[in-house]
């Protein structure tokens, strides 16, 4: 199947489940298009809150991830990203040259950014359903991403044990906040973890920049 017939078997599937709008973003200096549901309060399932507290956060697009692209190191290699949403990173990533695997706590963030990546990229990323809480065994990567990621409290100390176990030696986590409350704590739980961080800021944004060891400050 070719990737034009995927997006739109995707496309199709998809629109008979949710109420799918189309919002054009700015990403740097490029503008593109991404699906979503319509509404994530739409989606809330008091079942699958009741369950294990889920809400569906995956459906929004969250201002964090229309900064993360641009801050993705070169030249591309094997990238994860953790969340990965709707899809607006990996794709763009993609696009990059980056060979991505995708992950989230939902079957149907996967289906959008799938059907995301075919529209903008023109290929699909790996994707892997993915438990931050019990990880498990996806390989290193050159680079380890996440746009808001740390919006509860235990994430900080979840998110920075991802990248301890994903990162390759030289690789890089980016992580991009919006400032949260629980933010900081993210960077004492990496360095529980014998990982080095280094802080930019952009607007309200804060770029979290991990390695296993120094990085260069940004210019």
């Amino acid at each position: 199947m070719s990737p034009v017939q995927k997006y739109q078997v995707l496309r199709r599937r998809l629109g008979r489940r949710f109420a799918v709008v189309t919002v054009s973003v700015a990403v740097g200096d490029t503008t593109v298009e991404i699906r979503k549901p319509r509404s994530a309060d739409e989606l809330i399932s008091p079942d699958d809150f009741e369950h294990d507290d889920r809400l569906p956060y995956w459906a929004e697009l969250w201002p964090s991830a229309l900064v993360l692209p641009v801050y993705l190191p070169s030249p591309p290699g094997r990238l994860l990203e953790l969340g990965c949403g709707v899809g607006l990173v990996t794709a763009m990533a993609l696009s990059a040259g980056w060979d991505v695997v995708a992950t989230d706590y939902y079957a149907d963030a996967l289906l959008f950014t799938e059907m995301n990546a075919l529209a903008i990229a023109g290929r699909s990323p790996h994707t892997r359903l993915v438990d931050w809480r019990a990880l498990p065994d996806l390989g290193t990567f050159d680079a380890v991403v996440g746009a808001d990621v740390l919006y509860e409290r235990p994430y900080s100390a979840l998110i920075a044990g991802a990248l301890a176990r994903t990162l390759a030696p030289k690789g890089e986590g980016i992580i991009v906040d919006p400032g949260r409350v629980h933010a900081p704590g993210f960077v004492r739980a990496c360095e529980k973890e014998g990982l080095v961080v280094a802080a930019e800021k952009e607007g309200k944004m804060t770029i979290y920049h991990v390695s296993r060891s120094s990085l260069p400050g940004p210019a």
